[in-house]
């Protein structure tokens, strides 16, 4: 006999209806057969599939603590973009990066990276379809045709490998059914937003072997504020996207994949307000918009993205399946920052990035249906990681910061399961890496804005390699209270690469140059997966202490460019500031008190502390703070849904959601320089949703709805260049959408 309630051989995606998101509100699952009219009879909650473990399993069977959204989920609470998720996972902090519009930054339990530049790597993974996104340009993915998204929390290491130190996030498209389906949706808001989404699937000639699908999405608004001095748009939204499947089903046992997608982001930067008059330009005093600017500095904000993979899964037989992905991305970017935001060139930069990656992962499953199934698998990675970046301070200074990163990386993994007894199982798995990053880095002087006469200065010319190598081991016990009730625990290790700085000013501070060592977290959690009332109500709960060793931070540092004793200039430093533990606790909850209503949500505690910090030789670590990392978070959201006779529904959904006060940038505050910051507060979400009981979809949704203003990230350059600003979340925005399916 096998362990309580389990069936774990051939699991299929379409598992108890799936209709259910872990936290998030989105459908009730019933137990009725395709075609049948719905009928407002004693409904439970859905389970839904993941591959936390790179095996299928349901949410609540699996010992990890992951929030899963289905695709109704998503619709339902409005997601556009993964930065939508923030509120509705326990310790997420995610959110587009200062002056970006699709440049992603992400922090879970504490924990991860707010530097785009190439040659820092993140510190929460993002996976599309199951291949690893690198660079963080591009990467606030926008959501359609999808079948799932699932955000693990806490070290990743021993099954997704480097840079997944705080966490992973799965994006998963919609896969490649055999019967023809699709959709087409229209959505128009407020600040000019116009929405085109559609998708088309299914068998290609009437043969089930051969399928292929296609998504395409345009994106758009006008957004939030403007250029006063130009006229031209702020905040605004130009995203065309697509992704298109093909898929060979050779046999029940072999297929083979193929997908490609294609991002370009044409928006022009962000707004971003002054917090405090600049010194240097008194006549431009803050402007009461959070979103207008006064820029003198071109609009231009452009990222291009393109991926292209081919995945072969094969079954060998009952007990063991294969899977290999290959896989090729790229990424451009070019970018304008004007730090001051005003015509005055103070701090004008003008960014290029470019990478390329290729990787390959060999996966063997092994499930005989006794107590013993795993996975196994070997990773392979190839990237090179670029850019300039060119540097205007008030018109008296221009340098230029240009070079490459290599990294070539391999690893191996294993992750087991043994069942003990019937309701006792052991989880242990490893993973070995063992990577090699080259930098070559010049940066230098130069004599006026044409970049085209050096001045002889040269901050850093050097070409270098370090070897780094980890193992990231796991371990966890789950037992089985009842089949509804599961208990857990686990220790396991995730690590962040470590590398050079780009930007290094190895002639005023001589250590810049020299290699940054890897991060490594020590996480230890205890957890429950609860189900009770007959399937009426989840209750996940987790705890979690983890052990933050040789963190790496991004700190904006003056220094003196001249040598006449003043510190005149800056440079993005970047070091390992020492050691840190965070404790947290979190709770994920879902109620279906009756047949109509639903209420879900998710609570979060979270305590990270500086166990260790140095700076100039000194443990600085009483006056510092983790950035990203709120104490106190969490969301609610309601719903009630009533059945039409017509075999369709209405629904309305309210939510909230709540973040205690939070340090967004790093500063060393001993200096003089205080950290961009923000007060706790909460948002107010609501939807009304109309179903046909046929093709066609209603909806309605509104955000932000109180039109709170909070900042979410910024700068403070104050001590050389007079700048202190602060990037803002989205204002009130509201919008119908229309969507057919067939």
């Amino acid at each position: 006999m096998g362990r309580i309630d389990k069936t774990r051989k051939h699991l299929s995606l379409a598992i108890a209806g799936a209709l259910m998101a872990s936290a998030a509100p989105a459908a009730w699952a019933q137990d009725t057969a395709a075609g049948e009219p719905a009928v407002d009879e004693a409904r439970t909650l859905g389970a839904v599939t993941v591959t936390a473990r790179k095996r299928e399993e349901t949410l609540q069977e699996v010992p990890v603590a992951v929030t899963a959204f289905t695709p109704e989920a998503l619709d339902r609470l409005g997601v556009e973009d993964l930065g939508d998720l923030d509120a509705q996972v326990p310790n997420l902090t995610i959110y587009a990066a200062r002056g970006s519009s699709s440049t992603i930054t992400a922090y879970i339990r504490g924990v991860g990276q707010s530097d785009p530049l190439w040659g820092v790597d993140p510190g929460v993974g993002i996976y599309l379809d199951d291949v690893y996104i690198a660079r963080p340009q591009g990467a606030l993915l926008d959501v359609f045709d999808v079948e799932r998204v699932e955000v693990l929390r806490g070290p990743q290491g021993t099954l997704y490998g480097k840079n997944t130190i705080g966490g992973a996030i799965k994006y998963i498209s919609r896969g490649l059914p055999a019967a023809t389906d699709g959709f087409a949706s229209l959505t128009v808001g407020n600040h000019g937003q116009l929405d085109v989404k559609a998708a088309l699937g299914g068998a290609i000639g009437g043969n089930d072997a051969l399928r292929a699908r296609v998504a395409v999405a345009s994106l758009n608004n006008d957004g939030f504020g403007e250029n006063t001095i130009t006229d031209q748009p702020v905040s605004d939204k130009e995203i065309l996207a697509l992704r298109a499947q093909l898929g060979a089903y050779v046999s029940e046992d072999l297929d083979i994949q193929f997908a490609l997608d294609w991002m370009d982001d044409q928006s022009g930067v962000r707004g971003a307000k002054m917090l405090a008059p600049n010194r240097f330009v008194p006549m431009f005093p803050p402007m009461d918009s959070r979103y207008d600017v006064r820029n003198g500095m071109p609009n231009v904000n452009d990222t291009s993205m393109a991926g292209a993979s081919a995945t072969v899964n094969w079954r060998a037989n009952d007990d063991w399946g294969f899977k290999y992905v290959l896989a090729k991305r790229e990424s451009d970017t070019e970018t304008n920052i004007d730090f001051d935001t005003t015509p005055a060139t103070i701090a004008d930069v003008k960014a290029f990035y470019s990478d390329e990656q290729v990787s390959h992962e060999l996966q063997a499953n092994y499930d005989a249906g006794g107590r013993a199934r795993g996975v196994m698998g070997l990773y392979a990675f190839d990237g090179e990681a670029g850019g300039q970046v060119l540097n205007n301070f008030f018109g008296l200074l221009f340098g230029d910061t240009q070079g490459t990163v290599f990294t070539e990386s391999v690893a191996l993994y294993a992750d087991w399961t043994f069942d003990l007894t019937d309701r006792l199982a052991l989880g242990v798995g490893a993973r070995y890496t063992d990577e090699d990053k080259n930098a070559v880095v010049f940066n230098q002087g130069y004599t006026d804005a044409t970049y085209t006469t050096p001045t002889g200065v040269v901050a850093a010319d050097f070409d270098k390699t370090i070897n780094f190598t980890n193992t990231s081991p796991k371990v966890s016990l789950d037992y089985h209270v009842t089949p509804d009730v599961m208990v857990y625990g686990s220790a396991s290790r995730g690590f962040k690469s470590g590398g050079y700085n780009i930007r290094a000013q190895a002639t005023a501070v001589p250590r810049s140059a020299e290699p940054f060592d890897d991060e490594v977290v020590d996480s230890f959690e205890v957890g429950t997966k609860m189900g009770f009332l007959d399937q009426t109500l989840f209750l996940n709960l987790s705890a979690f202490h983890n052990q933050y060793e040789d963190i790496q931070l991004s700190v904006f540092t003056s220094f003196d460019s001249d040598g006449d004793g003043t510190n005149d200039a800056f440079f993005g430093d970047f070091t390992n500031a020492g050691a840190g533990t965070v404790d947290g606790v979190e709770a994920e909850y879902q109620w279906l008190p009756t047949s109509n209503w639903l209420i879900a949500g998710n609570l979060a505690w979270l305590d990270a502390q500086y166990d260790e910090f140095i700076y100039a030789g000194q443990n600085i670590a009483d006056e510092q703070e983790f950035t990203n990392a709120p104490e106190f978070s969490g969301a609610i959201n309601v719903e009630y849904r009533t059945d039409l006779a017509n075999g369709g529904d209405i629904a309305a959904r309210l939510g909230y959601s709540y973040q205690s006060d939070v340090v967004a940038t790093t500063e060393i505050v001993r200096t003089g320089a205080q950290p961009i910051t923000q007060d706790g507060y909460g948002l107010v979400n609501a939807g009304l949703s109309w179903r046909s009981g046929g093709p066609w979809t209603v909806t309605l949704q509104g955000s932000n709805l109180t039109d709170k203003e909070y900042r979410t990230t910024g700068y403070n350059l104050d001590a050389a260049l007079g700048v202190l600003t602060g990037f803002y979340g989205p204002p009130r925005q509201y919008s119908v959408s229309v969507r057919y399916d067939f």
